[in-house]
């Protein structure tokens, strides 16, 4: 007669655990970068690009899983920024979202129609932004 043991083996949650997904961040003003960091980086790896032209050649270079856009921005803006990554075979998958203070409908519905999967009115709420992201991903 044997008596069969059952081992538990200790599972490795460091070689399961996938890794933070990307959020790229794109602002000309480096400080709203820097507040998203602080309450995001614990669940996103940030990267910051501050312009329209720098977020198009990064997220060919490195495409991140969500793209946190300013609208006003000078040069190439939000809008069509976002147009850009649209029509670029490479990134038109990538959900963005555009965070802005223009907050009127017709501007909500510019940047729908540049083809933004949300539209996010500055101050927001960073839990909201989060659960927004996160549901993204």
């Amino acid at each position: 007669m044997s008596i069969e043991k059952e081992v538990a083996l200790p599972m490795t949650t460091q070689a399961k655990a996938k890794p933070a997904p990307h959020v790229l961040v794109v602002d000309d003003e480096y400080f709203n970068f820097e507040m998203l960091t602080s309450a995001l980086s614990s669940n996103f790896e940030l990267s910051y690009a501050d312009s329209g032209k720098s977020c198009l050649s990064s997220a060919i270079a490195n495409p991140p899983d969500a793209i946190l856009l300013d609208v006003c921005m000078p040069g190439l803006d939000g809008y069509d920024t976002c147009r850009l990554l649209k029509n670029t075979p490479e990134t038109k998958d990538i959900p963005i979202v555009m965070l802005s203070g223009l907050e009127s409908e017709q501007e909500q519905q510019a940047g729908f129609e540049a083809g933004c999967d949300a539209y996010v009115v500055k101050p927001f709420s960073m839990q909201q932004l989060l659960e927004k992201l996160k549901s993204m991903v």
